[in-house]
């Protein structure tokens, strides 16, 4: 539970790392747009083969069906409350963000505890963490963070505050690690691919709703080379040999 705790924390810290990032180093817009797409990339490629493949390796078609679906279902339903209760532009960076917050940390909650869960699930049984989950989770959360850390500011949230927020989202990212291998350790094989399955649905719903289209919006067409350079990246890392 501790090892799923740290490399949960791991991925998590790279969102404060971000948010530091993005308050103290004048970033251009296109450029966080570059640096989203290419998490994005390396997002998908962790989704794709660590999650979704593995997943139909341990529970079948059927599994994987169920777990895609719930995912990106229970991500879509979420993220449309969120974006009627004023969270709609959490990733921004343009300072569009409101003076409520609460909407913006359950957003921030909403997009990473998949992510977690899938980190913990991957140490279940014995196993060895997923580094490619863990570093697409990395890359793809610094410039998120970075990007919304910006809009924060421009919207008028003081640096503790901002901080503050992505610091909670790292801990509930953590924890939820811990919580995903503490309570599915004695979980049978099809329960443990449709949580991969679920995780990879929302993950993927998250990054067609919000992570691309920002990207797309800063860095232009180029978005779409460095989303491939990502993705190819990531799978060649991660290929044996």
């Amino acid at each position: 539970m501790l090892e799923a705790a740290f490399w949960g924390f791991v991925g998590g810290i790279a969102l404060v790392i971000g948010a530091v990032a993005g308050l103290t180093i004048p970033t251009p817009p296109r450029v966080i747009g570059w640096i989203m797409a290419f998490g994005a990339g390396v997002l998908i490629s962790a989704l794709a083969f660590e999650l979704t493949a593995e997943a139909f390796d341990r529970g079948g078609v059927d599994a994987v069906a169920i777990g895609l679906a719930a995912g990106a279902i229970s991500f879509f339903v979420g993220d449309w409350i969120i974006d009627h209760r004023g969270g709609n532009h959490r990733k921004r960076s343009g300072g569009q963000q409101g003076s409520d917050g609460m909407p913006i940390v359950l957003g921030a909650l909403m997009d990473g505890i998949p992510e977690s869960v899938a980190i913990g699930v991957s140490l279940v049984g014995g196993g060895v963490v997923a580094a490619p989950v863990v570093a697409a989770v990395f890359l793809s959360n610094i410039p998120e963070s970075l990007s919304a850390a910006t809009g924060l500011r421009r919207a008028g949230h003081s640096t503790r505050y901002i901080i503050g927020l992505w610091a909670a989202v790292a801990v509930a990212s953590t924890l939820s690690a811990a919580i995903g291998y503490l309570f599915l350790g004695g979980a049978s094989g099809d329960t443990i691919a449709m949580i991969q399955a679920f995780a990879a649905g929302a993950i993927l719903t998250m990054l067609a709703d919000t992570m691309m289209p920002e990207a797309f919006e800063h860095g232009g067409s180029a978005v779409g080379l460095l989303t491939v350079l990502g993705f190819a990246v990531a799978f060649l890392l991660s290929s044996p040999g």
